[in-house]
């Protein structure tokens, strides 16, 4: 999505509603629709750069925002995924062997696919529910998920503060809708 296409759509939301837009646009985007998360991320930190925004209340409500996203596609997981595995899985190929396999290999490395799932673009949107659907204790998936979270927004909103005096450039550069 170009920035102007971004500035124009998120705008008059965060105007008219603040901190809430950007936790409620954050919370729909992780847990799947197609919002440029990334995007609105570095948005954030350009506003904050340009005295538009407040840092705190911005960081917050990203973060709150997603941990609430994430932890709606880990719920999701957990109430549909096994179900859906049993009466889905054979037609994929996912026995209970293999169900089971998977589990195990989550317990002991998949946590950190929560950490490093938001950089990776629609991998972020599937950890929680593998997560819940692989029945992860929540203390591990919120402690990485959470984590992950913070790392990500830091990052983003820092990027687009740091470099915000790029902005224009990158506007002429990236491709119009």
């Amino acid at each position: 999505m170009s920035l102007p296409t971004l500035l124009d759509q998120f705008l008059p939301w965060l105007n008219h509603y603040g901190s809430f837009a950007i936790f409620i646009w954050f919370g729909l985007g992780i847990f799947a629709l197609p919002i440029p998360e990334e995007s609105l991320l570095l948005l954030l930190g350009f506003l904050v750069a340009k005295g538009k925004l407040a840092i705190f209340s911005s960081f917050i409500a990203a973060f709150a925002g997603s941990c609430c996203g994430i932890t709606g596609s880990y719920a999701l997981g957990l109430a549909t995924g096994h179900y859906l595995s049993q009466r889905w899985g054979r037609y994929i190929g996912l026995t209970e062997k293999r169900y089971q396999s998977a589990h195990q290999w989550f317990e002991r490395f998949g946590k950190w696919a929560l950490v490093i799932g938001y950089f990776i673009p629609g991998v972020r949107h599937l950890t929680g529910y593998v997560a819940g659907a692989l029945k992860l204790h929540f203390r591990y998936f919120a402690f990485f998920a959470y984590f992950g979270a913070c790392l990500w927004v830091i990052l983003f909103m820092s990027m687009g503060y740091f470099f915000h005096n790029h902005w224009p450039t990158a506007a002429e550069i990236l491709p119009h809708d």
